[in-house]
C-alpha cells in the first residue's frame, strides 16, 4: 500500500508564526511555490498560508506585509495528513478540505508536503482527474483562500 510518506515532498520549509507575510512572500518566490506550511519553533504545524492569502487578506487590505505577522494569517485548524496515512486516505482529504497541498506530519512534526503534482504519478487517471474536478469546483467556492 503507498502512503503519504512514499509520494510527499521531503524537506518542506515552514514560515514561522513570528515571521511576517512578507518574509513568507519571499520564502515561496524563492522556493517556486505557492503555499508554506506555518509552524511554531518545534515544527509543529499551526496552519498553512498562500500567496493567494497575502494578496486577499494583507496587500489587498492596505497592510504591510513586512509588518504583518505570518501568524495572523493561519486557519482555525490546521488540515495534514499523516506520514503512514495510505494516498486513498490523502485523497478523501483533500476532497473533503478543498485543499490543493496538504502538510504531512510525524508526531505532530511536519515532515513533507503533498500536492497534486506529487499525486499526478502515483493515482490513477480517473481518481486524479476525480480529485482536480472536485478541487476546482466544489473546493474553490468552499474557501478561495485554500489554494
Amino acid at each position: 500500500m503507498t502512503v503519504a510518506r512514499d509520494v510527499m515532498t521531503v524537506g518542506a520549509e515552514c514560515v514561522q508564526t513570528d515571521q511576517t507575510a512578507g518574509e513568507a512572500a519571499r520564502m515561496m518566490a524563492t522556493q517556486g511555490v505557492g503555499a508554506l506550511p506555518i509552524c511554531g519553533k518545534d515544527r509543529r504545524i499551526k496552519g498553512v498560508v498562500t500567496d493567494r492569502d497575502i494578496v486577499i487578506k494583507v496587500v489587498a487590505q492596505g497592510r504591510d506585509a513586512w509588518n504583518f505577522p505570518a501568524g495572523d494569517l493561519n486557519q482555525d485548524e490546521a488540515v495534514t495528513a499523516g506520514a503512514d496515512d495510505s494516498v486513498d486516505e490523502v485523497v478523501t482529504t483533500m476532497t473533503e478540505h478543498g485543499v490543493k497541498r496538504l502538510p504531512v506530519i510525524d508526531d505532530d512534526r511536519l515532515v513533507g508536503i503533498i500536492a497534486l503534482s506529487d499525486l499526478a504519478h502515483t493515482l490513477h487517471s480517473d481518481q486524479l482527474t476525480g480529485l482536480v474536478t472536485a478541487l476546482s469546483s466544489d473546493g474553490a467556492q468552499r474557501s478561495g483562500s485554500r489554494s
